[in-house]
């Protein structure tokens, strides 16, 4: 009887502590307003955290070999510190974003666009409604020598991911902050 007594007592703490700890993630109407009008304005940047490769068998070995630094793996790269950008201005995108993965075509001598580097107009804009109050906005954008077709969502927390597909690259996704373009 003291057994069951005392497990009933751990699982009755157990469950007390879990509801307590868990809060609710709802948004509010300030924030869900907030990020709409930031959506309409088209005037925003997006800082990414992290980087999401697709993994592949040559991605794997080559980021084992030891080049990248300690809390990162093949398929989790943090950014923190590294310099990166997706801004959103009216109708066109201007882009720094560092690329690990895999190349299906290849680069020109010195590899001057090895990071998805766009300054150019978007083509096929469009912007809907996602689960949790999110929107998600898709477009293709293109540079000299590849297409990239961009998909975003943002949350009304002002957290962004972004997933880019590419007519010569294997898939890759971000996780950052997005924020207005400050004038």
């Amino acid at each position: 009887m003291f057994c069951f007594l005392k497990t009933f007592c751990l699982y009755l703490i157990i469950c007390i502590l879990s509801l307590v700890s868990c809060k609710s993630s709802k948004a509010t109407d300030a924030q869900i307003n907030a990020l709409k009008n930031l959506v309409e304005s088209k005037n925003y940047t997006i800082e990414s955290n992290w980087a999401y490769p697709q993994v592949t068998n040559a991605v794997q070995q080559v980021l084992n070999s030891g080049l990248l630094q300690p809390g990162n793996s093949a398929n989790a790269i943090n950014l923190i510190g590294n310099s990166n950008f997706l801004a959103i201005s009216s109708d066109s995108i201007n882009s720094y974003l560092p690329y690990f993965g895999e190349r299906q075509m290849n680069i020109g001598y010195g590899g001057q666009d090895s990071g998805i580097v766009l300054k150019t107009m978007m083509e096929d804009y469009s912007e809907t409604k996602g689960k949790h109050d999110s929107h998600i906005i898709r477009f293709s954008a293109r540079n000299k020598s590849e297409t990239f077709n961009i998909i975003i969502q943002l949350f009304p927390s002002l957290k962004s991911e972004i997933r880019v597909n590419s007519s010569s690259r294997f898939p890759i996704s971000y996780i950052g902050q997005v924020e207005p373009i400050k004038k």
